[in-house]
């Protein structure tokens, strides 16, 4: 729970995201849980790909 504090307070992306997801009228601790996951997913895309992880990474998008 103290990473999820540490995230949603500082300023960066989940910061952003956790303020938006209030903003929303979203529950405050179903707005941690989302967070919580995001950082799960992160991780272990992290670790899949062996790469650090990007904020402005998009897609390459492929021609047929």
């Amino acid at each position: 729970m103290g990473t999820l504090t540490v995230a949603t307070r500082s300023n960066g992306e989940l910061h952003e995201y956790y303020l938006k997801k209030v903003s929303e009228r979203k529950n405050k601790m179903s707005v941690l849980n989302a967070v919580r996951a995001k950082l799960v997913r992160w991780m272990f895309a992290v670790i899949q790909n062996n790469k650090f992880h990007e904020k402005d990474y998009q897609k390459h998008l492929y021609k047929l």
